[in-house]
């Protein structure tokens, strides 16, 4: 169903001025950047922020004047564009066009995660998993399947493309984008409950090696059904990918492609974070050694998230393809330094808490210096994200991303 009227006009607006933004020169020269960034040639450290949880307050809901839920989302997604543009001036690239996204899911694993909400907004939850007997409740699992529904693919697509279409390009872009499941610990969490799996991986070991192995076939049972379907896109221009990062890249697809995607054309991204607090040679054994064989399948991979991959590089060295590590808050970073060199990209998530909280800027400075030297020898990126509120002062974000352009000589 076409949008009203009203809505067309706001959304035309905002989409002339994305193509209007898509043209400035330093669009190219950042999208050269990313891609010999990605290619391992250092350029400068280049400075990402995403504000997920704080742009609601960046941009609240009063600040959209569509009508139509559609519509609406749409609006916020060019907003946050021009935003991105106007006010938090890092090296993302605003490309001129914009992707609609396929309508698909799969049909689960046979039992369906519990979780119990505090009721607050945005607030904490608990477990409440549903594989309560290991032994029994194990055996009523089984392997996702696909389903895209093609009628709403295609009727999302038609509308946005009549709304703006003419204005700035609109692509059905048919990708993936799997979090928990790719790295295989979160589903396993949420079907046992991650207090539960800390206690297995003592007191039953091979059950817990039984449910990792399941869950790996699984996916590779969906990867399988991805490459069949035959329809998907490649990530390798202004997709976001890994934990963080954009995935502009002259290494994908694979040098034998031929126009039908297939995993090795890919960037593909697994992390742990849930076994943050479990030892290297436990990660190795109850998650590495079983998301190992999912990444294999793609072209190039990322690995981590809050995670602190710095005490287990050595088992994380070991998966194929790997370009990006993710280097948290609880890494240490000279021991990234050191080991990273110049062979993969140095992916700095600093700690959020000063941005979040309004500390002094000279503190942040202070931690983006240090970082900065330190990381002379790297292929070096900093990326603001897991920002959950800034407590509706805008500027701390700003502000960050000023100060991290100013101590990498970026923006000009």
């Amino acid at each position: 169903m076409a949008f009203s009227p009203s809505d067309r006009e706001i959304l035309r607006g905002l989409a002339g001025r994305v193509a209007e933004i898509a043209a400035h020169p330093r669009q190219a020269k950042r999208r050269q950047m990313w891609i010999k960034h990605n290619g391992l040639q250092r350029v400068k450290p280049m400075v990402l922020c995403f504000p997920e949880g704080a742009w609601g307050e960046l941009l609240p809901e009063s600040a959209l004047e569509c009508t139509d839920g559609g519509a609406r989302g749409m609006e916020r997604h060019l907003r946050m564009k021009i935003y991105q543009w106007n006010y938090l001036r890092d090296d993302n690239v605003v490309e001129p066009w914009v992707k609609v996204g396929m309508a698909w899911s799969n049909t689960g694993w046979g039992l369906d995660p519990g979780y119990v909400h505090s009721g607050a907004d945005r607030g904490a939850w608990r477990f409440d998993p549903p594989i309560k007997d290991p032994e029994a409740d194990i055996k009523k699992l089984h392997f996702p399947d696909l389903v895209v529904d093609e009628e709403a693919t295609q009727r999302n697509f038609e509308t946005v493309n009549e709304a703006i279409g003419g204005i700035i390009e609109v692509k059905l872009h048919r990708r993936f984008y799997i979090w928990g499941e790719a790295s295989l610990v979160r589903v396993l969490a949420s079907l046992r409950g991650l207090d539960q799996v800390m206690w297995d991986m003592i007191d039953r070991p091979e059950w817990v090696h039984q449910a990792m192995a399941f869950l790996r076939d699984g996916m590779m049972h969906l990867f399988d059904q991805f490459e069949a379907y035959d329809k998907f896109d490649l990530n390798n221009e202004d997709d976001y990918i890994g934990s963080g990062g954009v995935g502009y890249t002259n290494d994908l697809p694979a040098k034998d492609f031929s126009g039908r995607v297939r995993m090795k054309d890919l960037w593909g991204f697994a992390e742990a974070q849930e076994f943050s607090r479990i030892s290297p040679e436990m990660h190795e054994e109850f998650a590495l050694q079983y998301q190992r064989p999912l990444l294999e399948r793609f072209g190039l991979t990322c690995y981590g998230c809050c995670e602190p991959v710095t005490d287990r590089l050595d088992y994380i060295f070991k998966i194929p393809n790997l370009r990006r590590i993710s280097v948290s808050p609880w890494a240490d970073l000279r021991i990234a330094a050191d080991r990273l060199a110049d062979k993969y990209v140095y992916s700095w998530k600093p700690n959020p808490s000063p941005v979040c909280s309004g500390a002094d800027e000279d503190i942040i400075r202070k931690s983006i210096r240090e970082a900065v030297a330190l990381t002379q020898g790297n292929v070096f990126e900093m990326i603001m994200k897991d920002t959950h509120t800034v407590e509706n002062d805008p500027l701390r974000l700003h502000n960050w991303v000023r100060i991290a352009q100013e101590e990498t000589g970026g923006l000009d």
